[in-house]
């Protein structure tokens, strides 16, 4: 998924490219009937180490990132967060 974001040129600032950061942080979930799980039992909490992904992305690219998370993550619903920053 980062190269993918990186060749859209999302992950370039300045001099640099791939900028990206990661986090591993604890995660809980409890999948409903009509779930998919990758990992866990459905109508279970379950929990697992994540990977938190913050990166910085143009307005105008969004709609593609969008795209591309949803493609190549692993899971069924990546949760997905904007922040504006007003620079």
């Amino acid at each position: 998924m980062r190269n993918k974001l990186n060749e859209l040129g999302v992950l370039t600032i300045g001099n640099y490219d791939h900028v990206i950061s990661f986090s591993h942080v604890n995660g809980y979930w409890r999948p409903l009937e009509t779930a998919q799980p990758v990992h866990g039992t459905k109508h279970k909490i379950n929990f697992g180490v994540e990977c938190k992904m913050e990166f910085r992305c143009p307005y105008e690219y969004i709609t593609k990132v969008n795209k591309i998370i949803k493609k190549y993550h692993p899971y069924e619903e990546p949760v997905i967060y904007i922040h504006p920053l007003l620079i």
